[in-house]
């Protein structure tokens, strides 16, 4: 049975949780009074990095969620670095009381990545759009024309973005491909050329790997 904490954070639950775990024990025989304050910060630690399996709708038509959180922003704008046309984007600020494991939003091979190196704005300001650090990736849907692409966002507290993947692998819909750590957004992209119907509006709670953003219709499909 799979464990249900992100492999991308093993570093950071052994750098402070081991601390955590031994300051635990120390304090319950010398200083029983600060219990609480180890044993909260590695509550935060393990709840933070936890991966829950999903079971993900599948649907080369449908645009699934890529993070947990709320829908901050449906909006059009011009993707300038792989897809480089008008778009619908679809926003999502993620807390840092979310789950943060990434997961693709559709079956598809991925065709360009690119890092970018910035602020670390609040995620739910405007201007982190344009200014934070990021990671953007282009992805080909598998059995279509259709191309999309898909950004993380550090945020204030996020400053870390974990993207496992490289040009040339495919992955599937739902598959896990990163996190960002410690609070932060993620943004969807879809061609306006694309006939897309957005399914979820600004404010809902989305799931990623469950929640359908959207769904695409084209006759490739």
């Amino acid at each position: 049975m799979r464990i249900p904490l992100a492999k991308y954070g093993i570093r950071e639950l052994m750098i402070f949780g081991i601390p955590c775990v031994i300051g635990t024990g120390v304090s319950i025989v010398l200083f029983p009074w600060i219990v609480p304050v180890p044993v909260l910060f590695l509550a935060f630690l393990l709840n933070f990095f936890r991966d829950p399996d999903r079971n993900t709708p599948q649907g080369a038509e449908f645009i699934i969620s890529p993070a947990d959180g709320t829908v901050s922003h449906i909006m059009p704008v011009f993707e300038e670095n792989y897809l480089k046309c008008d778009t619908t984007k679809v926003s999502i600020f993620m807390s840092v009381l979310n789950v943060h494991v990434n997961r693709l939003p559709a079956h598809g091979r991925v065709e360009f990545i690119k890092h970018t190196k910035g602020k670390f704005l609040d995620a739910r300001d405007d201007e982190c759009f344009r200014s934070n650090e990021n990671n953007l990736m282009g992805l080909s849907l598998m059995g279509s024309h259709t191309k999309i692409a898909v950004k993380q966002i550090a945020g204030r507290i996020a400053k870390r973005i974990v993207c496992a993947c490289k040009v040339g692998d495919v992955f599937g819909q739902g598959q896990r491909f990163g996190m960002i750590k410690f609070g932060s957004r993620v943004e969807v992209f879809v061609p306006k050329s694309v006939k897309f119907e957005v399914m979820v509006r600004v404010g809902e709670k989305v799931t990623a790997g469950k929640t359908i953003l959207g769904k695409i219709y084209n006759e490739d499909l």
